[in-house]
């Protein structure tokens, strides 16, 4: 399944990510499983982990050292909200 794309990110408390879809869905993707090892668990910085952004043509996203999250995990994996 094609995901639509995300046109925002917002990081949230507890290590969770607000997404904006294109559709104007809007999801809650939890990151906190994903901080561990030495590629991924600079994350637990919350400076860093604020400086999240969106891959160009919405097609994702990534921390500033390259660190990003599957766009069909970041879409099947979150939570639909209101």
């Amino acid at each position: 399944m094609l995901q639509p794309k995300i046109v925002d990110v917002e990081p949230l408390l507890d290590y969770k990510l607000k997404l904006c879809y294109e559709t104007g869905e809007k999801r809650i993707f939890d990151v906190s499983a994903h901080i561990r090892g030495s590629w991924y668990g600079n994350l637990k910085e919350p400076e860093y982990f604020r400086t999240v952004h969106i891959l160009p043509g919405g097609a994702g996203i990534e921390w500033g050292e390259g660190q990003d999250i599957a766009p069909h995990e970041l879409y099947e994996s979150s939570v639909r909200i209101i």
